[in-house]
């Protein structure tokens, strides 16, 4: 009898490995197929079977599908963005191709486009900030003229937070959309940047799975002009109405754009509005929201979403119910990593889940203002808010790292 496989279509830097490891735990062989395996460290590490392949070519993965086929039989089919965001849509056709569980390939494409997810939004009267699409520096300019500053200036498809800034000032306006401009890697085609309205409230996240909104996550985020996420907290600390407001919100994007099947991440700002929706991400959450909603309520996103893929029933009953927060581990400065410790006395820290480190010393490090600024991260669980606070602020305090910064070229 043929071995089951889980085929992975590219990977992720802080998920791709749970899923591997959920994999094996319900029996399931994992492969991996990606156009560079070798920028996910736990493929090698875990001795993951990895395939190199253009993640980006439906016609490619089905051939390669086909060939494994002669050795596997496949029991489903998922995947992450990895180097291209066309990823997620191209899952779904290979889903579709093969008669397996999967996503509408049309959804996902819907939601890839952020002004195109925008427009299905508002014309949807689902509340969404003032919009803008730009092709050129004129564009941009004349858009947020339109709307006003502060505005978000971002690219209109890509994800982390990568090349999205709040721009205060025209000089701040010219400055990154000459940035995004110049990212020719940005841009498969002509320029398509997204210019919007500074939506000002708490941030809220919204985990769906299927059609039931699974929790809400309050979420903080550094200092601006970047949007990098600095602690989770779920549950959220909402009132009913507020709770009831934005779950009401977050599902009208699920009808709007023909979502339900599968796990669905949505951004919400609370305005002097009420909820405001940011972004809908067709997918389960990456960082540490898994293991953050896992703490809180030991439900395994992950292992439920992989029964799914390959077709079965997923339980989400919880399991206990505590207040779990997420500390992202974020340096200050760029430079070289000279050292950094106490991840094992962070870990022994009574009510902390778990510590991840992801660099060593001698890393180099760069900010990039986005998701990959990020250097580590602490979980912990308590039945109270305030305790447990009080344990992630004792957990960081243990962990100390040290950046020396690069050498300056004198003139």
């Amino acid at each position: 009898m043929p071995r089951r496989a889980l085929i992975l279509v590219e990977g992720h830097r802080s998920i791709g490995c749970l899923y591997v490891n959920a994999a094996k735990r319900i029996g399931l062989w994992p492969i991996t197929l990606s156009a560079d395996p070798t920028q996910y460290d736990y493929l090698a590490a875990k001795g993951i079977e990895a395939i190199r392949v253009d993640t980006t070519n439906l016609d490619a993965l089905i051939r390669e599908c086909d060939r494994l086929r002669e050795t596997y039989e496949i029991a489903g089919i998922t995947g992450f963005s990895g180097l291209d965001e066309l990823v997620p849509a191209i899952v779904g056709k290979l889903c579709r191709h093969f008669d397996l569980p999967g996503p509408d390939p049309a959804s996902i494409e819907r939601c890839q486009d952020k002004f195109t997810q925008r427009q299905i939004l508002a014309q949807a009267g689902v509340p969404v900030p003032a919009y803008r699409l730009a092709a050129n520096a004129t564009d941009v300019t004349s858009s947020a003229a339109e709307i006003g500053l502060p505005v978000i200036v971002k690219p209109a498809v890509g994800s982390g937070s990568s090349g999205v800034r709040l721009c205060r000032s025209a000089d701040e306006l010219a400055e990154h959309t000459s940035y995004l401009l110049g990212e020719k890697k940005t841009w498969r085609s002509s320029p398509r940047i997204l210019v919007e309205e500074f939506a000002q409230g708490f941030h809220y996240s919204t985990e769906i799975m299927g059609n039931e909104a699974f929790g809400i996550a309050a979420v903080e985020f550094g200092i601006p002009p970047h949007f990098v996420s600095l602690e989770y907290t779920f549950p959220a600390a909402l009132t009913g109405d507020e709770h009831r407001r934005i779950t009401d919100v977050s599902l009208s994007c699920l009808r709007a754009l023909g979502l339900g099947w599968g796990p669905t991440n949505i951004d919400v700002r609370w305005t002097k509005h009420g909820p405001v929706v940011i972004e809908v991400n067709p997918r389960l959450a990456g960082g540490t929201s898994p293991q953050l909603v896992q703490a809180a309520c030991g439900v395994d996103l992950i292992t439920e979403h992989i029964k799914l893929v390959i077709g079965g029933d997923w339980d989400l009953r919880k399991k206990h119910s505590r207040i779990a927060t997420a500390r992202i581990l974020v340096p200050d400065r760029d430079g070289t990593l000279d050292s950094i410790d106490g991840e094992r006395q962070a870990a022994a820290v009574p009510g902390v889940a778990e510590v991840k480190l992801y660099v060593v010393p001698k890393t180099p490090i760069i900010r990039k203002g986005d998701f990959r600024d990020a250097i580590g991260y602490v979980i912990a669980a308590s039945p109270d808010l305030m305790q447990t606070q009080s344990v992630i602020r004792r957990a960081v305090d243990l962990i100390d790292w040290s950046i020396t910064p690069f050498p300056t070229i004198s003139q």
